[in-house]
């Protein structure tokens, strides 16, 4: 933006004007502007990508709708139809793609793996095979330590 040569002019300049106990005010108001301004910027450029994105979704939610319609139309003129012989190709629906939005609230994350543990619990009590079988009885009655007899 500016040479060396052309900040120490300025600099000059506005220390002569100003003064030297005016200078650290002046550069302490210059600091809080500057970031004043690249909040609001970055303010206005969240909002208008929002914005924009918001734009494309109803653009594609319109054209959904428009496949849609032109399909049911499309297929009620088949069904009217006396010939069964259809030239036209069907209409096919355009590809969705996801809409992410970021998640507003954090979600605490203790209580999450208690209830997935008690359920893995659940399923895995459910799946177990029976330990009290008779012939394990047996088995362990004889001393055997798990030789069949």
């Amino acid at each position: 933006m500016f040479s060396i040569p052309h900040m120490i002019v300025l600099f000059v300049v506005v220390l002569v004007v100003f003064g030297p106990h005016k200078l650290p005010e002046l550069a302490r108001g210059l600091g809080k502007l500057m970031a004043e301004f690249r909040k609001a910027s970055t303010d206005f450029k969240l909002a208008f990508e929002e914005e924009m994105r918001n734009v494309e979704r109803q653009a594609r939610e319109a054209e959904r709708k428009k496949a849609q319609e032109t399909g049911a139309a499309s297929a009620a003129a088949e069904t009217s139809a006396a010939t069964p012989v259809d030239t036209e190709a069907p209409a096919q629906l355009p590809e969705i793609e996801p809409v992410v939005e970021p998640v507003a609230e954090a979600v605490a994350r203790g209580t999450e793996r208690e209830e997935s543990t008690n359920e893995l619990d659940a399923v895995a009590a459910e799946t177990a095979p029976e330990e009290d079988t008779p012939e394990k009885a047996a088995l362990l009655d004889h001393g055997d330590h798990g030789r069949p007899a």
